[in-house]
């Protein structure tokens, strides 16, 4: 292993969740690392898109839009508009969410911009988060023996 990979490892060590998503991303920097640590940075964030639309529906609802944008502030990586689309559609199909169309106040009405489909968690989108974290939890006792 390389100076520069060893540096390169430490210095991840000592980071958050959106720095470390950043720099195991797609750019330039992510060479120095093991192609693992790519796989399952994928895996983790873009297979698993649910686990971060449901944490910023816990905290307000929100349009589809907004939570592209809201995923790439707070997490550090962007999913493609359309997955983030397909996800909500299938996460509303198991009750995860729920939609409400919102009218736009009278100031945006005649600029012509559409209404908005909020989306909402529900009971059921709450309770499947309390068990993604307990299973989360026990992979995380299980393979680093620590939570």
């Amino acid at each position: 292993m390389s100076e520069d990979t060893k540096n390169a490892i430490e210095s991840a060590t000592k980071k958050n969740l959106r720095e470390l998503n950043e720099i195991f991303g797609d750019g330039e920097a992510h060479r120095q690392y093991p192609k693992a640590i790519h796989r399952l940075v994928e895996k983790i964030t873009k297979a698993n898109l649910w686990l971060y639309i449901l944490r910023l529906l816990q905290e307000k609802p929100h349009y589809g839009y907004e939570i592209k944008n809201k995923i790439k502030d707070k997490f550090g990586f962007s999913p493609a508009i359309v997955s983030g689309y397909v996800i909500l559609y299938k996460m509303k199909k198991d009750n995860l969410v729920t939609v409400k169309w919102e009218q736009n106040d009278e100031k945006n009405q005649n600029s012509g911009k559409p209404n908005r489909k909020y989306y909402y968690i529900t009971e059921l989108g709450k309770q499947t988060m309390d068990l993604a974290r307990s299973y989360l939890a026990a992979l995380m006792n299980e393979i680093f023996d620590k939570v």
